[in-house]
């Protein structure tokens, strides 16, 4: 039996006292690191949490302006009151995606395939031997009205697609200051000008929509392209198959397509929204890319490819042989209103009197 001392005092009560004593000292140390363990722990997951719902802060602020709140704003206007327009981003990543890097493989596409062209099929030669006769071709106002819209287009699609392509294709040649500085003035040019250039077109549609109609024999002209391929002879009429093409791509696509978008564009105080505005600049790029292309067809059939077609255009009048060849129906209109006999006069006016040296130019 255990004994205890007079006092009450036994071994037992002192290993109680000293471990209670310990607990308490031990408590007393690490409780207080205990709120610093949970406030890291907490912390560390609260960090993980934000980590994988916010990789980046800035990340979520730019989502939320995609998202096109609006805000206040003292200024009135379509969408003023939007910091950053969702559809402006959108039409920033096609004009300068799709539209800026397939634009130009599609011009060099058209130019490699007229030159391939030209070296393997070869000019569209006349059937006859030049006899000297001339014939008319097109009057004075229709020289002047096809010139003076020739030169404002080739003003508009170089002042155009160095716009379009400029920041790729010239900045490296002039530096960022040249570019600067001629982006400014073509910019002018392009904007002003381009209200004359669509009075010009909605004249030359006008005038010359009479002799543009299709008829059965046009479909066979571009079958054949003109005798280029096949062999054979074409008939045309004033105007042949791949001019009527060109002609009403021109009313659809250029007036109204490349015209309409511009002028949206150009006088935006009518309100227009900027989801419109953004449409007709995708549209308007892309049209005038395509009209562009197709140019480089004409002005090569209108040279190169039809040698005496600049001739006509130039002077008014080509050879009888020319006419016979390439627009034997008009040839034939021409015989039967008496035109020969006045293509005749105009070849004795011009011819040099007689004993002078020089020939005539072959049409």
């Amino acid at each position: 039996m255990m004994r205890t001392s007079a006092t009450g005092k036994g071994p037992g009560r002192h290993r109680v006292l000293f471990w209670t004593l310990t607990l308490v000292t031990v408590g007393a140390l690490v409780l207080p690191l205990g709120g610093d363990i949970y406030g890291g722990l907490a912390g560390a997951e609260a960090a993980q949490t934000q980590t994988q719902t916010q990789t980046n802060p800035r990340a979520n602020y730019w989502r939320a302006v995609r998202e096109g709140r609006a805000g206040y704003s003292a200024i009135p206007g379509h969408a003023a009151d939007v910091l950053i327009q969702n559809g402006g981003e959108n039409w920033r990543q096609l004009r300068n995606g799709p539209v800026a890097t397939i634009g130009p493989w599609v011009l060099a596409g058209i130019l490699a395939l007229i030159a391939a062209f030209h070296l393997g099929v070869g000019p569209k030669r006349l059937e006859q031997s030049l006899s000297g006769d001339r014939m008319p071709r097109w009057s004075i106002g229709e020289r002047i009205m096809h010139w003076y819209t020739a030169i404002l287009f080739i003003v508009m699609a170089v002042t155009g697609l160095s716009l379009l392509f400029g920041r790729a294709v010239l900045i490296p040649v002039f530096g960022l200051d040249g570019f600067a500085a001629y982006a400014a003035v073509a910019k002018v040019l392009h904007n002003y000008l381009g209200p004359f250039f669509l009075a010009g077109v909605f004249l030359e549609v006008a005038v010359w929509m009479r002799f543009n109609l299709f008829g059965r024999e046009d479909w066979l002209w571009l079958r054949r392209l003109g005798g280029m391929l096949g062999g054979g002879h074409a008939h045309a009429g004033r105007a042949n198959g791949g001019e009527k093409v060109w002609f009403w791509f021109i009313a659809f696509g250029g007036l109204l397509g490349v015209g309409v978008t511009g002028a949206i564009m150009d006088f935006p105080n009518f309100e227009q929204a900027r989801r419109t505005m953004q449409i007709a600049n995708l549209l308007h790029s892309t049209l005038g890319i395509l009209w562009t292309t197709i140019a480089l067809g004409h002005i090569y059939l209108g040279t190169l490819g039809t040698p005496g077609a600049l001739e006509g255009m130039v002077k008014g009048h080509v050879s009888k042989e020319w006419m016979r060849t390439h627009h034997d129906r008009w040839y034939e209109k021409l015989v039967r209103a008496g035109q020969v006999g006045a293509a005749a006069e105009l070849e004795a006016r011009e011819r040099p009197p007689a004993g002078a040296s020089g020939g005539h130019a072959p049409g």
